[in-house]
């Protein structure tokens, strides 16, 4: 049994991964502020005696009793809505918020996986995306507050390898969706569903020609537990590279809802990157994984999620 820290825990994903390593029978600490996390995603946890919850901003000195064998820093804002209206807090927690992180996993000589995204390599101009593509990012546009505190995070983490020797691994995390996802997230999964839920036009921004791939939720943290355990050091693609363009996804949603919804035009917003497919080959090498969920599959999973949470609100 390990002793494993998730920060961000309470958070879309982050609640997959406390899920995940508690079946697997390992003690779990969930560290969340609960800026953007839910206490919901994580209330069926406490049951478990090897769950334990702090709630605390990591941007603060981070205190863990005992030994730890592994931390994954999931902790900070990840939809355009949330780090455009915290867009200090998210270059704080990608800044300080990875340094103490690091500073934990150096104390405990634990293995730290850090949560990076697809978001570093900006507006691409390779494509679709590999690991040693360096990005296209605007730092001073509005979205550059989360595309560079990622790869100030990713930078950090790897001088902490360099310099003390630190196990370190980092996820490049593209589009995912499933269960627990926020209504008002802001991204377009959650958007479209919601909004053909309710029987509202789809906001599809510019002529929806950009593309997207998503990658069911369930398939990503077994990527992440594989990268977790892997040997390989370097950033990795974690997403599914089948591509679609958000217009066609749009129709999707309002086919698999059996919506009357219509399609609303909107401009498109600024730096709102035109393609975005992960090139998961390196993860298929050295990790031997690659998504198996259906995108129909995962769609109705979570589309009955939506509808469940639309029924209580």
């Amino acid at each position: 049994m390990a002793r494993i820290v998730v920060t961000g825990g309470a958070g879309f994903i982050g609640s997959h991964l406390c899920e995940r390593f508690l079946a697997e029978e390992h003690e779990v600490i969930c560290i969340d502020n609960l800026v953007t996390g839910k206490a919901d995603n994580i209330a069926h946890l406490f049951a478990d005696a090897r769950f334990s919850f702090i709630p605390q901003d990591v941007t603060t000195y981070l205190y863990v009793k005992g030994e730890l064998d592994a931390i994954l820093h999931f902790a900070s804002p990840a939809s355009p809505t949330d780090y455009l209206e915290l867009p200090i807090q998210t270059l704080k927690v990608g800044s300080l918020g990875t340094h103490k992180a690091l500073g934990l996993a150096k104390e405990k000589s634990a293995r730290l996986l850090l949560a990076s995204t697809s978001e570093v390599y900006g507006d691409p101009l390779v494509h679709p995306q590999t690991e040693d593509y360096w990005g296209n990012v605007n730092p001073i546009g509005p979205r550059g507050v989360y595309d560079e505190a990622k790869r100030f995070a990713e930078a950090l983490v790897m001088a902490y390898q360099r310099s003390h020797g630190l196990e370190t691994r980092i996820g490049r995390i593209f589009n995912t969706y499933g269960p627990r996802m926020r209504l008002r997230d802001g991204r377009v999964v959650p958007n479209f569903i919601s909004q053909a839920l309710r029987g509202e036009d789809l906001t599809v921004y510019g002529d929806g020609s950009q593309t997207r791939s998503f990658c069911f939720v369930t398939d990503l943290v077994e990527g992440i537990c594989r990268l977790l355990r892997s040997d390989y050091d370097g950033p990795v693609n974690l997403g599914n590279p089948q591509e679609m363009s958000v217009l066609d996804f749009a129709k999707l949603i309002i086919s698999l809802t059996g919506s009357r919804s219509r399609i609303a035009f909107r401009p498109l917003p600024a730096d709102d990157p035109q393609v975005r497919q992960p090139d998961i080959r390196l993860a298929r090498r050295v990790l031997e994984w690659q998504p198996q969920v259906p995108l129909e599959t995962g769609l109705r999973q979570t589309i009955a999620y939506f509808r469940d949470r639309l029924d209580h609100d």
